[in-house]
């Protein structure tokens, strides 16, 4: 029961921290580019890595990772904005959006597991 409250308490500041810094980011830099996902996604993939292979406990990695990372991060936003960019015949912006995530993504996350391994 613990376990499901962890994930659960994370989920939702997770959630609420993706809604307002896509608010925020959205409202400073307006483009076609989806920057507020994909900087999202981008300090997901690094911050889980980097608690993963920090040790970190079982409870705060349901607390962070499951959790919050889980409800911060967003996968099938990701997967919308690409079909709607696809739908608007913005192929340029899709094809940088599909290959700058999925790139730097796992830089971002093999540079989170390099750096977690000193904490």
């Amino acid at each position: 029961m613990m376990s499901f409250l962890l994930v659960g308490l994370g989920a939702a500041f997770g959630g609420m921290t993706r809604y307002g810094l896509s608010t925020f980011i959205k409202g400073k830099w307006p483009t076609n580019f989806p920057v507020a996902t994909f900087f999202i996604n981008l300090t997901g993939s690094f911050l889980l890595a980097f608690l993963i292979s920090s040790g970190a406990s079982e409870t705060w990695q349901l607390l962070l990772g499951t959790g919050f990372m889980g409800g911060y991060t967003t996968f099938s936003t990701f997967q919308v904005e690409n079909i709607e960019l696809h739908l608007k015949k913005k192929t340029a912006v899709m094809s940088s959006y599909l290959l700058l995530s999925f790139g730097l993504g796992l830089g971002c996350a093999a540079l989170g597991l390099f750096l977690g391994q000193f904490v």
